[in-house]
């Protein structure tokens, strides 16, 4: 009965640190579902709120690269006028940041790709968000699902619109090198990205 009693006590206690390690790495506080992270760019800095209700898998995935510090000093690579910025996948050198493990898409959340939103980049295939987001810089109801797939949309902009509207207007041209289109002239980065503490 004593090593009956012993074991359960032991596993119990694995799975708890198990669990605190998982929960640790992810970042995510249960008790803010709205977190707030603090992206200060070269061209300003902006706030946005995620919804960890509508998309957990999402918010989680994104909050674990900025406090391992992985979306800092990385380049919005991608800025289309009336459409998105992209960032979040490549260094100041242009080289691609290591890619973890893709998440599940949760573009059904019911949030919608309207202006000011963040969500997350993919490819064709559904499930192949990983660390690349963009913002929408209108309401791109096309990248939102219907019969087929959407983005996922996780959060909002709550300070620095103009900003990011500043962000939309630098000049951009091909990348031949790369194959890249829509490439700032000169780099717009993404200097340090802060999850903001629980108010």
């Amino acid at each position: 009965m004593q090593l009956f009693f012993n074991k359960t006590i032991i596993k119990t206690f694995v799975l708890s640190l198990l669990l605190f390690t998982s929960n640790a790495s992810f970042a995510l506080d249960p008790n803010n579902l709205f977190p707030k992270v603090k992206l200060v760019t070269s061209m300003g800095v902006i706030v946005v709120e995620l919804d960890s209700i509508k998309a957990p898998i999402t918010v989680d995935n994104f909050l674990k690269h900025v406090v391992s510090g992985e979306y800092n000093n990385t380049l919005f690579h991608r800025v289309i006028d009336e459409f998105v910025v992209q960032g979040g996948g490549y260094d100041t050198h242009l080289n691609e940041k290591k890619v973890g493990k893709n998440i599940v898409n949760e573009s059904g959340n019911g949030l919608k790709n309207e202006k000011g939103t963040i969500a997350m980049a993919k490819e064709t295939r559904p499930h192949t968000a990983n660390r690349q987001f963009f913002f929408n810089l209108a309401d791109n109801s096309s990248l939102d699902p219907g019969r087929s797939w959407g983005y996922a949309v996780f959060g909002e902009i709550i300070e620095g619109q103009e900003v990011l509207a500043a962000i939309a207007k630098v000049p951009t041209s091909n990348d031949n090198s790369l194959g890249w289109y829509d490439v700032p002239v000169e780099p717009v980065t993404l200097i340090s990205a802060t999850l903001l503490p629980a108010t």
